[in-house]
């Protein structure tokens, strides 16, 4: 996103651009810093003072040209007063542990952090601010990157009782800061986004249809089961193979060879040590279930690159894919149960690896 508006943007511009480690493209003009996802670490805290800096004192007469993509939990993100990196990082990584859903996650590290849109909304007025957002939420959701320039729809409370349910401690500057009333993060109606214009570029429902269309121009029927689909990860992928076989039995919905795309946030709940990744658990217990038996090939991969903290962005699923694991002596059963897809998919060589791109480089592509 740096990259294109760097190319079309043609006047002098103030900018600062943060993104996940491993994940930064030379730009002429845009600095790029990288920081830690989805846990974060003091990168994120000295990058959030210097947009800060940026966007603090401005007229009516500027503009703020924001770019967002996900993940501004964690890469956007300014502590909130008496709160160390070290509470944040528990919390963190307790909520990635448990059975919480998206939302609960979200909404605890955004009402632990000095919040989204008080580092750039807020300390922006009365400028313009215009966002460009490309949305990994369900649904296609303006929140995306824990709403920067949106009012938040969230509140303490939330955050509490998210932490109450699964019974996360948390020190007492923490405890402190979501009971103060003072700490509330700006709603709808503030009059300080009186100025601030969002516009969703780039959603799942548009990868989806995008997806759908070269699965179609290959000749094949296509159906778009949904663009927020959301659960534990094993069931939704054991969900999605039931709906394969229902086409190879019964031609319903779709009569086979066909092509069943989807979309939304899945969550997985750690219980073992392995490595894993929400995509690789969507694929191996449907893998385990088929068997090969029906001849599903699948590739679960995630829009924004990367899935979690692994280099991967996914991986794929064919008829064969347990039969070269078994020969090698991994078991998948044992393997999904310990969390760690990751390794089944790594030793078969059939994990997807992103492609870093040059800004001026082309690749063509097939599919």
């Amino acid at each position: 996103m740096a990259v294109a508006v760097e190319s079309h943007w043609h006047v002098l511009l103030e900018e600062l651009v943060v993104t996940s480690y491993r994940l930064g493209v030379p730009c002429k003009h845009i600095e790029v810093v990288e920081a830690s996802h989805p846990v974060p670490d003091e990168a994120e805290s000295k990058v959030a003072r210097k947009i800060l800096g940026k966007v603090s004192g401005l007229t009516a007469d500027d503009l703020v040209l924001v770019l967002i993509s996900g993940s501004g939990s964690a890469l956007l993100a300014l502590r909130a007063d008496g709160i160390t990196l070290a509470d944040k990082k528990a919390a963190n990584r307790a909520l990635l542990k448990c059975d919480a859903d998206l939302d609960e996650i979200s909404t605890v590290r955004k009402q632990l952090s000095a919040t989204k849109a008080d580092l750039l909304t807020v300390p922006a007025a009365p400028a313009r601010v215009v966002a460009f957002a490309i949305s990994d939420e369900p649904g296609g959701d303006l929140s995306v990157g824990s709403g920067p320039t949106v009012p938040d729809v969230s509140t303490r409370a939330d955050a509490l009782a998210a932490l109450t349910k699964y019974r996360i401690e948390i020190p007492a500057s923490a405890a402190m800061h979501l009971e103060n009333d003072a700490s509330e993060t700006p709603k709808l109606g503030d009059p300080r986004f009186a100025n601030v214009t969002n516009s969703l570029v780039g959603t799942a429902q548009k990868s989806l249809e995008a997806a759908a269309k070269v699965v179609r121009g290959a000749g094949l029927p296509c159906m778009i089961l949904g663009n927020a689909i959301e659960g534990e990860a094993r069931g939704v992928g054991i969900v999605h193979a039931s709906v394969a076989r229902q086409c190879g039995d019964w031609g319903q919905p779709l009569e086979i060879p066909c092509g069943l795309i989807s979309g939304g946030e899945r969550t997985v709940t750690i219980r073992g040590s392995g490595r894993g990744g929400r995509n690789t658990e969507f694929l191996l217990s449907p893998g385990i279930a088929a068997d090969g038996r029906i001849g599903i090939w699948a590739l679960a991969a995630d829009t924004d690159g990367i899935d979690g903290s692994e280099g991967n962005a996914g991986a794929i699923l064919t008829p064969h894919t347990l039969q070269p694991a078994r020969a090698s002596g991994i078991d998948a059963k044992a393997s999904l149960a310990d969390n760690d897809p990751h390794r089944v998919f790594a030793a078969l060589d059939d994990l997807v690896v992103p492609v870093r791109r040059s800004p001026t480089s082309t690749i063509s592509e097939s599919c």
